[in-house]
């Protein structure tokens, strides 16, 4: 069953079409990992996908729903409840721990609860780094509190920017690891990335060019096959 349809999608700033005619179906339980160069329209779907901005023209279907004429602020509520967000960079509150970090997460979305939060973390295996300020955290620890953050809503949809953008060789696989224990449990991943491990460990490729879907290819080592390993 799709969870994410575009249809006919174009976002336009004047003479550039940034994407021009994007046509995705992603169903329940994929993981995506959409690829091109610098420029390709990678971000601008991000973007979209994740409620941040609206097409020029085409739907954005979301569990059947068009979202693409939300209001700002329908857009918002259906990024807190629905979507999950990972970015290169960290965005995490200098002042706050990770566990309470993760805990802003949950401010927005219903009320904070310290021993869920504390198991997210537990999930990502930093139980014992909660009470660390992000400064006391290495940089493949630090995305892996954003990986918590983003789990913590139970969103229906995890979106990552170049998650593994920052991170050395070591920590890209711990962030890897994370995402095919997710994907083996029927999280739905789009992964947007430049790297070719990232995009080789997804069940799906698909490529942008100039604004265009130029192909799509399916996966991956393991992909459904993982699914079906835990059924």
């Amino acid at each position: 069953m799709s969870l994410l349809e575009l249809k006919h999608v174009y976002k336009i700033y004047g003479d550039l079409h940034a994407l021009d005619d994007v046509n995705l179906t992603i169903d329940e339980g994929e993981w995506v990992a959409i690829m091109g160069p610098s420029g390709s329209g990678k971000s601008t779907v991000m973007n979209i996908i994740g409620c941040m901005d609206k097409p020029t023209k085409g739907e954005v279907l979301l569990d059947g729903k068009d979202i693409s004429k939300e209001t700002s602020q329908g857009l918002t509520d259906i990024r807190r409840d629905k979507i999950g967000l990972i970015f290169q960079q960290f965005h995490l509150i200098n002042y706050l721990t990770a566990l309470e970090n993760v805990m802003v997460a949950q401010y927005y979305h219903s009320m904070p609860d310290e021993a869920e939060a504390m198991e997210a973390l537990e999930r990502v295996g930093l139980a014992d780094r909660a009470h660390h300020l992000p400064s006391q955290l290495s940089g493949g620890e630090q995305q892996r509190v954003c990986v918590a953050r983003a789990l913590i809503n139970h969103p229906e949809l995890i979106l990552a920017d170049e998650p593994t953008g920052n991170l050395d060789e070591t920590n890209e696989r711990i962030v890897l690891d994370l995402f095919r224990q997710l994907h083996a449990e029927g999280t739905t991943l789009i992964v947007v990335t430049h790297d070719a491990e990232v995009g080789a460990s997804a069940e799906r490729v698909i490529t942008l060019e100039y604004g265009k879907v130029t192909s799509e290819n399916g996966g991956t080592e393991f992909g459904k096959a993982a699914r079906k390993d835990v059924i």
